[in-house]
């Protein structure tokens, strides 16, 4: 049936027809009239209506008056009738079980730089002490598995495994809906919605810095690796989801060191410095008195560049001075003046240019504080804000004042756009290894559907072999001493161990030449096995997993 789009933006489908019985007759027609082997009626046609490739069956039964053909009249019913109950049957079944037949896939939900303005970025953020949190909540939903969240500056992507691709989609974009408050017809607009290879592919370009602002940047490889930190632990973040951000490192590795697309590329921080430069009267920071807002991980990023274009003397604002002392020993020849944040504004009162950097929810300058600061110097012209934090510390109505600019995230495009044939270049080179990559991904990922057949084989032998060793004790008597007992019982052991040994190392594959077996001469095992001990017929682990989403939802 064909697919129609709800106003959510979520395909939606027709409920099925259901069989009906219509009859010539007045509604007075009683249920003797239709039972088969009354000869003045019979079926007339049936009427089967398949749309699309899904089970949609309109059966319609109409009934005249007709005396000739009775024996031919009744075989037809009876088959119409078959037809029917078959079909009613099919329409019955749950959802549970219509859904087992669906694999689990990998998911992308999200919006990032390309995609969405910082405006609707920065409410859909989620800071990095709610992670933990975000992932349990994500993986209580009825269709996700396990869940694993990226939020920097330029991007908040949910990567999950579903056990329902369009259902997982629908639940996390509803989830992000409700956590963050922006309407799910405002995300549906601007998200990135991504389904296995190419969500895998769009992991790996994100850890090589394929798919940031600025081309080759470094930092995002650490923010991956910081998802895997954060994950440790957590329920949610599975084997699954944990192999694939692992998968993505080891690509962002390679990239990093068999390319050239780190050398000479710059990273957000050093786009903010650029940019500031191309704003000021005078491309440098002689006379300019330069603010520093907040010293974590992009801060000092900030002051390390402005070192690196010639910006001697600054002031850095942060909570605690301690890591503003750490900076400053570390550079050394730069003039750095620590303030705590209860003189944030009186900082700020005498500073041209302000950079901030920190993980703030609320904003640092409102429009009515920042028309309250003094002047800047002469020459300068307006005091410049360049805001790099996601959410903005910085009332984007400042920018409405005379006395004021600002700028943010999105506004680096201006300075990245440079080199950017030489760049892409870099990235066509990085795609390669990238591919190979993915290659390794795949096969890891197909060699693990064999897990479920080895532990219904392990069970199956288990059971065989402990209910034979009950069968052996019990012929054995109960005067057997406990050593005896003990032999029997490792004898029975080490049979199943080396009958095991062959099958299972027929059923392992991690993606390599070295076993001398390809993946899919592994499947094949996996299927032959299940096929002579029928072990497809016992519960999957994928319905044990719907069925107890389910179960945990009703309650």
């Amino acid at each position: 049936m064909a697919a129609a789009t709800a106003t959510n933006g979520f395909p939606t489908r027709s409920p099925n027809a259901v069989a009906e019985l219509s009859t010539s007759n007045s509604s007075s027609t009683s249920l003797s009239q239709i039972r088969f082997g009354y000869t003045p009626l019979r079926i007339k046609r049936l009427v089967s209506d398949r749309r699309s490739s899904s089970l949609s069956l309109g059966l319609r039964c109409s009934i005249i008056d007709d005396s000739d053909n009775s024996m031919q009249n009744s075989r037809m019913a009876m088959e119409s009738m078959t037809l029917g109950v078959s079909a009613l049957e099919k329409l019955k079944t749950s959802a549970a079980e219509r859904y087992t037949k669906e694999k689990s896939s990998f998911v992308i939900v999200g919006l990032n730089v390309h995609t969405a303005p910082v405006e609707i970025r920065e409410k859909v953020n989620i800071p990095e002490s709610q992670w933990p949190q975000a992932i349990s909540e994500l993986c209580d939903l009825n269709h996700i598995e396990e869940a694993a969240v990226l939020s920097t500056c330029n991007r908040i992507e949910i990567y999950v495994k579903a056990l329902s691709q369009h259902r997982g989609v629908k639940e996390v974009t509803e989830w992000m809906s409700k956590t963050s408050g922006v309407p799910v017809s405002e995300l549906c607009k601007h998200r990135i919605l991504l389904y296995n290879k190419d969500a895998t592919q769009h992991l790996f370009e994100v850890a090589s810095g394929l798919d940031s602002l600025v081309l080759g940047e470094g930092q995002i490889l650490s923010q991956v690796k910081h998802v895997v930190k954060v994950g440790q632990g957590v329920a949610g973040f599975g084997s699954g989801i944990g192999g694939l951000f692992k998968h993505a490192i080891t690509a962002g590795k390679r990239v990093r060191t068999e390319t050239n697309i780190s050398s000479g590329s710059v990273s957000v921080s050093s786009a903010a410095v650029e940019l500031a430069l191309l704003k000021l009267h005078e491309p440098c920071f002689a006379n300019a008195r330069v603010l520093v807002v907040g010293a974590g991980k992009m801060g000092k990023l900030v002051i390390k560049h402005l070192m690196a274009k010639g910006c001697e003397k600054m002031v850095v604002v942060n909570r605690s001075e301690e890591r503003v002392a750490a900076i400053t020993e570390e550079f050394g020849n730069v003039e750095i003046t620590y303030k705590p944040f209860s003189e944030l504004l009186s900082s700020a009162a005498e500073a041209d240019l302000i950079f901030t950097s920190t993980a703030s929810e609320t904003i640092l300058f409102s429009k009515e504080e920042v028309q309250m600061l003094p002047p800047v110097h002469p020459g300068i012209g307006n005091r410049l804000f360049v805001d790099i934090s996601v959410p903005r510390n910085v009332d984007s109505s400042v920018s409405d004042l005379e006395t004021a600019r600002v700028y943010d995230v999105d506004d680096l495009k201006e300075v990245v756009s440079a080199n950017m044939e030489d760049r892409l270049r870099k990235a066509r080179e990085a795609q390669v290894i990238i591919d190979e990559e993915l290659g390794k991904f795949e096969a890891w990922k197909d060699s693990r559907e064999t897990v479920p057949t080895i532990k219904k084989f392990r069970a199956y032998v288990e059971r065989i072999r402990a209910a034979e060793l009950d069968k052996c004790l019990s012929k054995l008597g109960e005067n057997i001493s406990k050593k005896d007992k003990q032999a029997v019982y490792d004898l029975s052991m080490g049979i199943v161990k080396k009958l095991l040994h062959g099958p299972m190392e027929h059923l392992r594959c991690d993606g390599s030449d070295d076993s001398g077996r390809s993946l899919n001469e592994v499947l094949e095992n996996m299927r032959a096995l299940n096929r002579m001990f029928d072990l497809h017929t016992e519960t999957s682990v994928l319905e044990q997993k719907i069925l107890t989403k389910l179960g945990r939802s009703k309650k």
